[in-house]
């Protein structure tokens, strides 16, 4: 007889980043267990790039308040999960993963990290702050299949977006302004007809995101504006720019400084939309973040640049990206930013703020070219 398939509830909270770059490890599980559910539990705000990946089942979000924990909590037994991979390892999280009745449940025992409540779960991944820091995080969450016996047969992290934010993001296109470039060496002028440039293929396009989650990784907005200016006038590249949530006096900022006209994309996308729209891209220009690895996700070149955060953790997958970081340890910026840095601590480090202007413009012409 047949073994039954299994249910699978995988456990990440929290970032955009960190749940695109479960990827793999979801992957890898549909591909042993084909008709396995997988639920993927998460915060909602980073619930939308679920619904991007083939291989999930089924998103489920932690209540927002205590008045919803007794539903959510019914809602986990009800499902009768088998296999919990709890990929956070909290009190939060371990209490779930035993609440919900499932045979197995396994987690990391992290050399740096105290292994909260090991008596829940009945198997562990032990790693290493060797390892952790030498390699891609990706490389620690597929070390957690180990436990439950699933091979590694790949390691490919991929976004597919769907029809609808397909079609949203073409409207979208189409409605944008025409935005005169000048003729430069190898540039024609753009065409004066109704379609925006995003759409036209005889130009070069990039779609600039300047934030970060921290305002200690933020490359200052006259750099920003001093690069698009020169893609333009130099490149006769098309520049726009996109931002999340919060993120919009920053955009003003890069405009105000700008000399060249850059199109802000002001609509609000959601994360469908905003990986939809960045197929439609040559370059993904940005920092260090999330948006960084849903473009690599969907296959759209990327050139990040990085503060003092390890690169060989963080860096986008895949071909064609270029990352850009200052040599470190950097000497600490002092008085030019508005408070020390904090070393040791890379979400209050100003570190980016030691990448100048022609590296950047010349790694994006060379990005460009090819």
């Amino acid at each position: 007889m047949a073994e039954a398939a299994p249910n699978l509830l995988v456990i990440r909270r929290r970032y955009l980043g960190d749940i695109v770059l479960l990827g793999s490890v979801l992957r890898n599980l549909r591909q042993h267990w084909p008709g396995a559910g997988i639920t993927v539990l998460t915060e909602p705000a980073y619930a939308g790039v679920l619904a991007l990946n083939p291989d999930v089942t089924a998103a489920l979000t932690f209540p927002l308040g205590s008045f919803h924990w007794p539903a959510f909590l019914r809602r986990l037994r009800r499902a009768r999960f088998t296999h919990v991979l709890d990929f956070d390892n909290t009190d939060k999280t371990a209490l779930v993963t035993r609440l919900t009745g499932a045979a197995v449940r396994v987690t990391f025992d992290r050399e740096t990290n105290r292994f909260r409540h090991p008596w829940i779960y009945t198997a562990s991944a032990k790693v290493t702050n060797a390892f952790y820091t030498s390699h891609h995080i990706t490389e620690t969450y597929l070390s957690l299949l180990s436990p439950l016996g699933v091979p590694i047969g790949t390691r490919e992290v991929r976004l597919f977006p769907r029809p609808a934010d397909l079609t949203a993001v073409a409207a979208l296109a189409g409605n944008l302004p025409v935005v005169p470039l000048p003729n430069t060496t190898g540039a024609a002028a753009p065409p004066n007809n109704p379609q925006s440039a995003i759409r036209n293929p005889k130009f070069k396009k990039l779609l600039l995101h300047p934030g970060s989650r921290s305002p200690f990784r933020l490359w200052p907005v006259e750099r920003f504006a001093a690069v698009c200016d020169r893609l333009q006038e130099e490149l006769g590249v098309q520049v726009f720019v996109v931002s999340g949530p919060g993120e919009t006096a920053l955009v003003k900022q890069i405009r105000a400084h700008a000399k060249t006209h850059l199109v802000a994309l002001e609509q609000r996308l959601t994360v469908g939309q905003f990986a939809a729209l960045l197929t439609q891209f040559d370059i993904f220009f940005c920092h260090d973040s999330g948006p960084m690895h849903i473009a690599a996700a969907v296959g759209t070149p990327v050139v990040a640049l990085f503060g003092s955060q390890n690169t060989a953790i963080w860096h986008p997958l895949g071909e064609g990206h270029t990352v850009l970081q200052a040599q470190l340890p950097c000497s600490c910026i002092g008085d030019a930013a508005p408070t020390p840095c904090v070393k040791g601590d890379s979400y209050r480090s100003y570190c980016v703020r030691q990448i100048d202007v022609d590296l950047v413009f010349a790694t994006l012409r060379k990005k460009l070219a090819s």
